[in-house]
């Protein structure tokens, strides 16, 4: 049997992998985040207590989730984890056919034959809140609103959240019979939390949602986990919060360990994300010149390529540039095929022009870019802003690289984040 690690995390897509990659580092373990499954002698270089591993499942169908979790399975359970932590958006947003959590779930509990599955609802870090099993989150107004009138995920392009209750969200994707260990029940104390979940274990009730309304909800389900897990793996799925609640943040958060010096040259941001909080964001950045990407620009090669040599002529002057979607503009492309074409965009920016910082705003678009890009793990840096992350990258063979990056969700940042990376 191999010697086990503490924790590993599989992201459901990239931006969202990064935020538990920075809360692990700000506990205090030593973590790395990587693109496919990292060899023995990548976890013994630096001695990682904490694995993470992106992918885009957030963006795929069912089944092809299945298949990429069956192509991962030697090499994730050789990694022989005493927590496995599914990383999905703080905003749970999900389909039966898009991002499919049942069906990333059910493959996993395969795999590990987990004591149980416990699904954390909330992650009050970033104004997420689960009461009585249903989701309230933070608006771009600052106003807390209940999931399914939500000001943006009621309307997500891809996948709209119109059920605020996680079980039943969940029960359309086929994770049914969950319990709901609820806020009154948290309070009872860890003696009583224990005594039920052996209970529910005896008569094979192995999926809980647990309420989360406070950072001290999150310490008595991380109490629990310990205790759980002491024998067989646990599984738990959730946003960062998961892993606040198993390891939580030290009082002073370490950096994690990166090369020194930074990349000279200027900053590129790529807005994928068509959101509103980040229209704003793009509206309010002062210190780039802005370049509104039109659907023409995406629609073959070609146009892709004067793209790419209107933003290095941009940059080649040192200016730092922000290429952006339009939120009301008909790309005519699926959200997959937009991705790509950014990803085409920004690897030709790369090619020729060195860069001192890359900024992706968008799940799905950061997930596609950086895999694209080649790189073979990320290491947390330093907190930006809450959910917004910077990373220190390795190539592939194994060397450190100069350019940083920030990988950030679409509902992620203040108004005025762009230029706050810029005085940093």
């Amino acid at each position: 049997m191999a010697e086990r690690l503490d924790y590993l995390f599989i992201g459901d897509d990239f931006t969202g992998a990064s935020d538990t990659l920075a809360s692990l580092a700000r506990a205090g373990r030593k973590v790395r985040l990587f693109l496919d499954p990292p060899p023995p002698d990548a976890l013994q270089r630096e001695a990682l207590d904490a694995v993470g591993i992106a992918t885009e499942w957030r963006a795929l169908g069912p089944d092809a989730i299945r298949a990429q979790i069956a192509r991962l399975a030697p090499s994730i359970r050789a990694l022989n984890p005493r927590f496995v932590h599914y990383k999905i958006c703080s905003t749970w947003d999900s389909a039966p056919q898009t991002g499919n959590i049942a069906a990333a779930v059910a493959a996993l509990d395969a795999i590990f034959a987990p004591a149980f599955i416990g699904l954390i609802g909330g992650q009050p870090s970033l104004g997420r809140y689960c009461l009585f099993g249903n989701l309230f989150a933070r608006g771009p107004d600052g106003q807390i609103h209940r999931i399914d009138r939500h000001p943006v995920m009621r309307q997500h392009p891809i996948t709209p959240m119109d059920e605020a209750d996680l079980r039943l969200h969940l029960a359309r994707q086929g994770l049914t019979g969950m319990e709901l260990e609820h806020l009154a029940m948290l309070e009872g104390g860890l003696p009583a939390l224990q005594t039920r979940m052996v209970d529910r274990l005896a008569s094979g009730r192995r999926h809980v949602l647990f309420d989360v309304a406070e950072d001290r909800h999150l310490h008595r389900i991380g109490q629990l986990f310990h205790a759980m897990a002491a024998v067989r793996p646990l599984l738990a799925v959730g946003a960062s919060s998961v892993a606040e609640a198993i390891h939580p943040p030290l009082p002073t958060s370490p950096l994690g360990r990166i090369a020194p010096a930074m990349a000279a040259g200027p900053d590129l941001v790529i807005a994928g994300s068509r959101s509103s909080l980040t229209a704003t964001q793009v509206a309010q950045a002062a210190g780039y010149r802005k370049l509104a990407i039109a659907p023409d620009d995406l629609a073959d090669s070609a146009a892709l390529e004067r793209l790419a040599a209107r933003l290095v002529a941009i940059l080649a002057t040192g200016a730092n540039a922000l290429a952006h979607l339009s939120p009301d503009a008909e790309y005519r492309l699926d959200g997959h095929a937009l991705s790509q074409r950014l990803a085409a965009l920004t690897l030709a920016v790369l090619e020729r022009q060195p860069l001192r910082l890359l900024t992706v705003a968008g799940g799905d678009t950061s997930s596609i870019i950086v895999r694209q890009l080649g790189f073979e793990s990320l290491a947390y840096e330093a907190q930006v802003e809450p959910g917004v992350a910077l990373c220190s990258l390795r190539a592939r063979d194994g060397s450190p690289l100069a350019m940083r990056v920030i990988l950030k969700g679409g509902q992620m940042g203040s108004a005025g984040l762009f230029d706050r990376l810029l005085e940093q």
